[in-house]
Protein backbone atom coordinates (compact mmCIF):
# COMPACT_ATOMS: atom_id res chain seq x y z
CA UNK A 1 0.00 0.00 0.00
CA UNK A 2 2.81 2.44 0.54
CA UNK A 3 3.59 2.19 -3.36
CA UNK A 4 0.49 3.33 -3.77
CA UNK A 5 -0.20 6.12 -1.72
CA UNK A 6 3.54 7.35 -2.79
CA UNK A 7 3.03 7.57 -6.53
CA UNK A 8 -0.64 8.23 -5.70
CA UNK A 9 0.25 11.91 -7.93
CA UNK A 10 -0.07 10.27 -11.07
CA UNK A 11 -3.37 8.72 -10.27
CA UNK A 12 -4.38 12.69 -9.21
CA UNK A 13 -2.61 13.88 -12.48
CA UNK A 14 -4.61 11.39 -15.04
CA UNK A 15 -7.81 11.85 -13.44
CA UNK A 16 -7.61 15.76 -13.35
CA UNK A 17 -6.53 15.82 -16.68
CA UNK A 18 -9.59 13.36 -17.90
CA UNK A 19 -11.81 15.78 -15.78
CA UNK A 20 -10.61 18.91 -17.15
CA UNK A 21 -11.40 17.39 -20.63
CA UNK A 22 -15.37 19.01 -19.75
CA UNK A 23 -13.75 22.08 -20.91
CA UNK A 24 -15.28 21.09 -23.74
CA UNK A 25 -18.80 21.67 -22.72
CA UNK A 26 -17.59 25.60 -21.93
CA UNK A 27 -16.16 26.02 -25.22
CA UNK A 28 -19.15 23.78 -27.39
CA UNK A 29 -21.93 23.02 -24.89
CA UNK A 30 -24.07 21.34 -27.83
CA UNK A 31 -21.39 19.18 -28.89
CA UNK A 32 -20.48 18.39 -25.39
CA UNK A 33 -24.15 17.07 -23.97
CA UNK A 34 -24.48 15.39 -27.42
CA UNK A 35 -21.60 13.29 -27.23
CA UNK A 36 -21.90 12.35 -23.71
CA UNK A 37 -25.79 12.23 -23.72
CA UNK A 38 -26.37 12.08 -26.91
CA UNK A 39 -29.08 15.32 -26.39
CA UNK A 40 -28.94 18.67 -27.20
CA UNK A 41 -30.15 21.79 -25.38
CA UNK A 42 -33.29 23.58 -26.07
CA UNK A 43 -32.52 27.29 -24.66
CA UNK A 44 -30.42 30.32 -23.49
CA UNK A 45 -30.63 29.01 -19.95
CA UNK A 46 -29.86 25.65 -20.63
CA UNK A 47 -26.61 26.95 -22.51
CA UNK A 48 -25.66 29.07 -19.40
CA UNK A 49 -26.14 26.06 -16.91
CA UNK A 50 -24.19 23.80 -19.30
CA UNK A 51 -21.10 26.17 -19.77
CA UNK A 52 -21.30 26.89 -15.64
CA UNK A 53 -21.06 23.18 -15.57
CA UNK A 54 -18.02 22.46 -17.83
CA UNK A 55 -16.53 25.53 -16.19
CA UNK A 56 -17.18 23.94 -12.48
CA UNK A 57 -16.13 20.19 -13.34
CA UNK A 58 -12.78 21.62 -15.20
CA UNK A 59 -12.02 23.29 -12.00
CA UNK A 60 -12.12 20.13 -9.97
CA UNK A 61 -10.10 18.86 -12.64
CA UNK A 62 -7.61 21.82 -12.12
CA UNK A 63 -7.59 21.05 -8.56
CA UNK A 64 -6.92 16.93 -8.68
CA UNK A 65 -3.75 18.72 -11.00
CA UNK A 66 -2.62 20.91 -8.33
CA UNK A 67 -3.29 18.37 -5.48
CA UNK A 68 -0.92 15.80 -7.36
CA UNK A 69 1.94 18.01 -6.12
CA UNK A 70 0.28 19.86 -2.91
CA UNK A 71 0.21 17.31 -0.41
CA UNK A 72 -0.70 19.49 2.02
CA UNK A 73 -4.39 20.17 0.21
CA UNK A 74 -5.00 16.70 -1.10
CA UNK A 75 -7.17 15.13 1.27
CA UNK A 76 -9.52 18.79 0.55
CA UNK A 77 -9.08 18.41 -2.66
CA UNK A 78 -9.61 14.67 -3.07
CA UNK A 79 -12.68 14.91 -1.08
CA UNK A 80 -14.09 17.50 -3.34
CA UNK A 81 -13.91 15.89 -6.05
CA UNK A 82 -15.30 12.60 -4.82
CA UNK A 83 -17.86 14.45 -3.67
CA UNK A 84 -18.89 15.71 -6.66
CA UNK A 85 -18.41 12.52 -8.82
CA UNK A 86 -20.80 10.99 -6.53
CA UNK A 87 -22.97 13.59 -7.07
CA UNK A 88 -22.81 13.14 -10.85
CA UNK A 89 -23.53 9.62 -10.61
CA UNK A 90 -26.45 9.59 -8.02
CA UNK A 91 -28.29 12.12 -10.39
CA UNK A 92 -27.88 9.97 -13.17
CA UNK A 93 -28.77 6.60 -12.22
CA UNK A 94 -31.77 8.62 -10.61
CA UNK A 95 -32.62 10.67 -12.98
CA UNK A 96 -30.83 9.65 -16.11
CA UNK A 97 -30.78 5.97 -16.84
CA UNK A 98 -31.59 6.49 -20.44
CA UNK A 99 -28.56 8.27 -21.04
CA UNK A 100 -26.08 5.29 -19.74
CA UNK A 101 -25.61 3.66 -23.06
CA UNK A 102 -24.32 6.72 -24.20
CA UNK A 103 -21.09 7.85 -23.20
CA UNK A 104 -22.50 8.50 -19.80
CA UNK A 105 -22.14 5.07 -18.99
CA UNK A 106 -18.77 4.74 -19.49
CA UNK A 107 -17.85 7.94 -17.70
CA UNK A 108 -20.08 6.79 -14.62
CA UNK A 109 -17.93 4.03 -14.54
CA UNK A 110 -14.82 5.96 -14.81
CA UNK A 111 -15.94 8.97 -11.80
CA UNK A 112 -16.75 5.32 -10.00
CA UNK A 113 -13.32 3.96 -9.68
CA UNK A 114 -11.79 7.09 -8.94
CA UNK A 115 -13.73 7.50 -6.10
CA UNK A 116 -12.86 4.10 -4.91
CA UNK A 117 -9.26 5.11 -5.73
CA UNK A 118 -9.77 8.26 -3.98
CA UNK A 119 -11.14 6.79 -1.04
CA UNK A 120 -8.23 4.25 -0.66
CA UNK A 121 -5.95 6.89 -0.68
CA UNK A 122 -7.40 8.43 1.78
CA UNK A 123 -7.77 5.81 4.06
CA UNK A 124 -4.07 4.89 3.95
CA UNK A 125 -2.37 8.47 3.76
CA UNK A 126 -1.40 9.92 6.89
CA UNK A 127 -0.56 14.01 6.15
CA UNK A 128 1.96 15.56 8.75
CA UNK A 129 0.41 18.59 10.39
CA UNK A 130 2.00 21.63 9.45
Amino acid sequence: MNWFVANFKWIMLISGILTATMIYAVIAPQAALNSTFGASLEDSLAEIVVRNWGALITLIGASLMYGAFALKYRPLILVMAGVSKLVFITLVLTYGTAYLGQQAGFIIGLDALMVVLYTVYLLNARVEPS
